[in-house]
């Protein structure tokens, strides 16, 4: 083992210290009865003490996620005390007036704050994340019921937004950037996402026109906050999916805590309910910590780490779809040798220190490396029938493949490896100055990248072998006349890469709140710049440079309802990353210039009472013009690039979102969104993008049986229109533009709380120790509707026609679940 792996293990497994717990912030102005600034009134909670200034105004932190006392106390006035629960890095404004009598004011629990509204970001409370059901539960799942989010395959983590592809989202795990694996093809090899929901404490996400201090993706921002404890506590959970074990712990001093995760996954029953008939032994499994320290009121240090091991092994034995028309039904049967056998190896770690120079003024550093080595290897022989379906109901062979359109035999190989290191350092900076926010940031990326590509395909029909047609060779006119040319792979991929990648960027934006007559407003710019240059063997060096200006504009206007409107746009670029800078071939084109999108957004937030309990309905108008765009192909999750810039596009919709309590006590939402993107190749013409889905409907629910309280449902429902069905290989797309059947899907949960000890019952034995024991029931694809995610093209020797033969996913499955927390 390098020193380097020894490193990452001997940190992420070192999960016994703890660390600090964060804080958030309470400000504001202390008033007389006469509305007089009072001075030197002691702010005091949970043994932190501060006072006000001859202006009145005060500052402290406070302790998160659990009820504290802020107590004021003054010579001459009484006393005052506000009970307050905060969430992590909340910014709440308390004003008060002290007078001549004591005074205790109610609890206030703060879930969100108006930033969170007019910048357009949606926040998914982690209790929900754990509760809702799905094929591949977590964050993810969550945001595919969300409007603008779009995906077809259950088995995968990966989302588009509002007309981008899986490789155009951000995601930040407490302000740390997050990569994937590079070389996964198929939904079913995932396994395990990188954020383990067992430790998460805050998500917010933004399907467009967020701020310049988010990173150079041209499409979404999920931003992830690790939870930080304030007591020793455990969570376990067991099902026939996998199990996850979480601890936290906190040293007596409070300035240590750690919160560590582990967690196994085992995709066969999902898998197993394929047409594919497989021998099928995965073995996914990762370990995450969060380890913080609160060296001094001022200095915190904090340390993310995770090791993934993700083994799959796949070994196909037969396949039978059925497809065509009741008039016309045909059926696809295959008779597989051979497997695959990939492995994905990650290691990561990243340092992160906060240091707080003054009331005004915050500087935070992070370092992180992520280590990847990854291997695709399989040899799959696969012989393939074709055939028409007998559909007459009174004949003995009714349901059986009657005629034979077309044989054929197709052998894949593979031998792909990968290693790639990437190592980024980073300095943000924070200044509070005069009702105004000013926020700054610096990082350097250098991508170290090794790549192996070995891959081909021979395809042979009706005993036959096909050329590619991209290769001039004499006419294979068999069996008529003898053929003399060369026996070559229908597909051939050959290449080996060394390359480095070398990033500067850096941002700075502005941020104010301020009031126009009545109506409050706030305003938000900023600036990124971003450089790279791509070096390497048989490489040209190529260095470019990208300015992307952005801007938000939010105004809640002085009006009895409550209702707030954001206008946000600006200039988006996507500096293509080494899987972009791949072209069919697997030569690197260190030209590529970076993918830009130009952002206009036009949001409503509305506010209101229904029933006597809160909702809130979301409206987003949208237009994105892509120019520089670096086309693509998708089967499954595989995207591979042109590695070109030659077409433009453009993407449009209409999003809406309506959540709150439609059961009293738990949250729920409609969500309904319309996409239309296109781009335009070389000016041929504007055709569909892969990623264009049309319409779209979600829906999250939760409730609980009225007589049985402990007894609780949650259901998850998509529906989204077809999308396109790609075309052969070597064809051109503007002649496929078929479409892949409407996905729909409805997963649904139901959960009964064995034991419940956290509204006080005694602890008469060992159960006593147990917070929370429930068993759960869960129905993946409840009314087992067939979904498509690519087609399979296979010839008919007859007619010379090409069929789109369906690849579908998953079928009904259930899944028993087992949690209990400590």
């Amino acid at each position: 083992m390098s020193i380097t792996k020894f490193f990452f293990v001997f940190i992420t497994l070192w999960v016994s210290l703890p660390s600090f717990a964060q804080s958030a912030r309470v400000k504001g102005v202390i008033l007389d009865k006469n509305n007089k600034p009072v001075e030197n009134v002691n702010v005091t909670v949970a043994g932190s003490r501060t006072e006000s200034n001859e202006n009145g105004f005060y500052l402290i932190r406070i302790p998160v996620n659990q009820k504290v006392a802020v107590v004021f106390t003054h010579v001459s006035l009484k006393k005052a005390t506000v009970y307050l629960t905060l969430k992590i890095d909340e910014d709440y404004e308390f004003n008060l007036v002290m007078n001549d009598r004591e005074e205790q004011m109610g609890e206030i629990i703060v879930t969100t704050n108006n930033k969170k509204q007019v910048h357009g970001i949606t926040t998914i409370e982690p209790e929900v994340i754990r509760k809702i059901p799905g094929a591949n539960a977590g964050i993810e799942n969550i945001l595919k019921t969300l409007p603008g989010v779009n995906s077809n395959n259950e088995l995968s983590t990966q989302y588009a937004v509002r007309g981008g592809n899986y490789d155009e989202n951000l995601v930040y795990v407490n302000d740390i950037e997050i990569y994937r694996p590079f070389l996964i093809r198929s939904g079913q090899q995932e396994g395990l996402s990188f954020t383990n929901t067992d430790l998460v404490q805050n998500v917010e996400f933004s399907a467009g026109g967020f701020q310049a201090k988010f990173g150079d993706k041209l499409s979404s921002v999920l931003d992830i906050t690790y939870r930080k404890p304030t007591r020793f506590g455990a969570t376990v959970e067991a099902s026939f999916l996998g199990g996850s074990l979480s601890v936290d712990a906190i040293s007596k001093n409070n300035k240590w805590t750690a919160i560590t995760g582990v967690r196994y996954r085992n995709n066969s029953l999902l898998v197993n309910s394929q047409d594919t008939q497989t021998n099928f032994t995965p073995a996914f499994v990762d370990v995450q910590t969060n380890i913080n320290y609160q060296a001094s009121p001022k200095w915190q240090w904090s340390f993310l780490g995770n090791i993934s091991q993700n083994k799959y092994q796949y070994q196909p034995l037969t396949r039978q779809t059925k497809f065509g028309t009741i008039d016309n039904p045909m059926a696809l049967t295959v008779y597989y040798e051979g497997q695959e056998k990939d492995k994905y190896d990650t290691y990561f770690g990243a340092v992160k220190t906060t240091f707080k120079a003054s009331d005004t003024f915050t500087l935070k550093f992070i370092g992180s490396v992520f280590h990847t080595l990854e291997q695709e290897h399989f040899d799959i022989f696969a012989q393939y029938r074709l055939g028409e379906v007998d559909s007459n109901i009174g004949s003995e062979t009714y349901g059986d493949v009657a005629f034979t359109r077309g044989i054929g035999t197709q052998l894949n190989h593979a031998r792909n490896d990968l290693d790639a290191l990437i190592v980024n350092t980073e300095i943000k900076g924070f200044h509070d100055w005069r009702k105004n926010l000013l926020e700054w940031g610096v990082k350097y990326t250098r991508e170290s990248i090794r790549d192996r590509v070995v891959e081909w395909e021979v395809i042979d029909s009706a005993g036959f072998s096909i050329n590619p047609p991209i290769i001039d060779l004499p006419k294979n006119d068999q069996p008529y006349s003898s053929y003399a040319g060369p026996l070559v792979p229908y597909q051939n991929v050959r290449a080996t890469n060394f390359n480095t990648i070398s990033r500067f960027s850096g941002y700075g934006q502005w941020s104010r709140k301020d009031k126009i007559g009545n109506s409050e407003v706030w305003y938000n710019a900023g600036v990124r710049i971003h450089n790279w240059e791509v070096a390497g063997e048989n490489v040209i060096s190529s260095s470019q440079t990208t300015v992307s200006p952005r801007a938000q504009f939010a105004i809640k206007p002085d009006w009895e309802k409550d209702m707030v409107f954001r206008l946000a746009g600006g200039v988006y670029h996507q500096p293509p990353f080494y899987r972009e800078l791949r072209d069919a071939d697997g030569v690197v084109r260190p030209n590529v210039k970076a993918q830009q999108s130009i952002h206009f957004v036009l949001s409503n937030d509305y506010s209101f009472k229904m029933w006597d309990r809160p909702f809130k309905l979301v409206s987003e108008l949208y237009y994105k013009s892509l120019t520089d765009v670096n086309t693509y192909t998708i089967d499954n999750v595989r995207i591979r690039y042109a590695a070109s810039n030659v077409a433009k596009g453009y993407a449009q919709g209409l999003d809406f979102r309506l959540n709150g309590e439609f059961v009293p006590g738990t949250e729920s939402w409609f969500s309904f969104g319309y996409l239309k993107t296109e781009e335009n190749s070389e000016n041929k013409g504007y055709i569909d993008r892969p990623t264009d889905q049309r319409l779209k409907f979600g829906l999250l629910f939760q409730d609980f049986m009225p007589n049985i309280p402990s007894v609780k449902i949650y259901l998850n429902l998509v529906y989204n229109t077809g999308l396109p069905g790609g075309s052969p290989s070597y064809a051109d797309p503007y002649l496929y533009q078929n479409r892949l059947n409407d996905y729909r899907r409805v997963d649904v949960g139901f959960s009964k709380v064995l034991l419940d000890n956290t509204i006080g019952k005694s602890k008469t034995n060992w159960l006593g120790n147990f917070k929370e024991l429930a068993i759960g029931l869960e129905i993946f694809n409840l009314f087992n509707n067939q979904n498509a995610i690519t087609n399979t093209w296979v010839r008919d020797v007859y007619s010379k026609s090409e069929y789109a033969i369906p690849n579908y996913m998953t079928t009904r499955v259930f899944n028993v679940k087992l949690s209990a927390r400590l």
